[in-house]
């Protein structure tokens, strides 16, 4: 399998940066030393622009991402062609994006586990996560911060990886069966209204489905999913 600099030949400018002691690799933590390796694998920084990025950050990764971002990034028209070069090689065939099958690729060139990307951007969320108002906010921004640039909805495949995500850190008990009912019944981009409407659903009503309303004002979709529950056996009707 390549390594990281195989995978990744695009090298992300940070800055200038005065060269420290030869030794300072060694002075390093082994912990900080694994935050240095980490952050080289995930940006594509050089250990010194990422070395830069943690030390202002006081070594917290995902503040580090966010130090090293807000940079002007300069790019030749050399690495502007070995971006698209890199896109190209991850993106769906037929369509101009990058979707499940590519990020699944990507990290195998990697070499992490496809969650552990999307993580690392997330990971200071992980803990208010389990506060339902602060849940409620992140859930709702994400489904900005996960669709195309220009478009009302998002693909079904990245739908299904943001929820099957956020409700592994909130466990909703049905979410693994409402995947499922996408994929077989429905198979289309998924709407800002469907997304916001499945959280209320999860948060309103419980696994069993005893204080389910069919007379309620729950999106055609929903109705659909608690009529594939019942079909499948899943909850007594």
């Amino acid at each position: 399998m390549n390594n990281c600099k195989d995978s990744f030949p695009i090298q992300r400018p940070f800055g200038t940066y005065h060269d420290p002691s030869p030794l300072w690799q060694h002075k390093l933590s082994r912990t900080n030393r694994d935050k240095l390796q980490q952050f080289v694998s995930i940006t594509g920084a050089s250990e010194k622009s990422a070395l830069q990025a943690l030390k202002a950050s006081d070594w917290q990764i995902e503040a580090a991402f966010d130090v090293f971002y807000s940079q002007p990034q300069p790019k030749s028209n050399g690495d502007m062609r070995r971006l698209e070069e890199l896109f190209n090689r991850y993106k769906d065939p037929y369509s101009d994006m990058i979707l499940a099958e590519g990020v699944s690729v990507l990290c195998s060139d990697l070499q992490v586990e496809p969650q552990d990307i999307v993580t690392e951007k997330l990971a200071f969320m992980r803990s208010e996560l389990k506060d339902e108002q602060k849940f409620y906010e992140i859930y709702n921004f994400a489904f900005g911060w996960a669709k195309e640039k220009g478009q009302k909805s998002f693909a079904l495949d990245t739908a299904i990886g943001m929820w099957q995500l956020l409700f592994a850190e909130r466990e909703w008990p049905l979410v693994n069966h409402w995947c499922d009912f996408l994929q077989d019944r429905h198979n289309k981009t998924i709407s800002k209204d469907t997304w916001a409407q499945l959280l209320e659903f999860a948060r309103t009503v419980n696994p069993l489905l005893s204080n389910y309303d069919a007379e309620g004002a729950w999106p055609y979709l929903i109705d659909e999913f608690v009529e594939y529950l019942y079909d499948k056996s899943v909850v007594d009707k």
